[in-house]
């Protein structure tokens, strides 16, 4: 795993970095200073009913560069104590955001000239079913009202 690394140009894991349990998670808040909060999801199976079970486990991490955002997947490293709650590092960011929810897209989806005349052509018919002439139900009968 530690060759994998050095070999894709990043920064060459240690040994005992290479033993570290690692968990993958999301990030959850980040307004601590070179701290985040990291949501890791785990799924278990019942030993009696055998369903799953989704438990989720908030763990804060060190992040030294303040990078990580608001919904960014990263993983996360177990490191020394640094802190009273804090024992993991953030290793690296999988997929990044913008925001809570919003992820970024290399390329933006296009809209085609069909796409765009189908969600027109509803409000022009009903456009129309109101040109003919004919007034309202309701419009007739105040007119009505109004010359008695």
């Amino acid at each position: 795993m530690a060759e994998q690394h050095a070999a894709d140009g990043a920064t060459a894991l240690r040994p005992h970095e290479a033993r570290r349990r690692t968990m993958q998670g999301r990030v959850v808040s980040n307004k601590m200073q070179k701290t985040v909060v990291v949501s890791v999801e785990s799924v278990r199976q019942h030993r009696l009913y055998n369903r799953n079970i989704r438990r989720t486990t908030n763990f804060k991490a060190h992040d030294e560069d303040n990078r990580c955002q608001v919904g960014d997947v990263v993983i996360i490293a177990e490191s020394r104590p640094l802190s009273k709650d804090k024992h993991w590092v953030v290793r690296e960011i999988v997929k990044e955001t913008i925001g809570p929810g919003l992820e970024v897209f290399q390329e933006e989806p296009e809209v085609t000239a069909a796409q765009s005349t189908a969600t027109q052509a509803p409000v022009a018919e009903a456009d129309a079913g109101q040109a003919d002439g004919a007034p309202a139900a309701g419009a007739s009968d105040a007119s009505d009202e109004e010359t008695a």
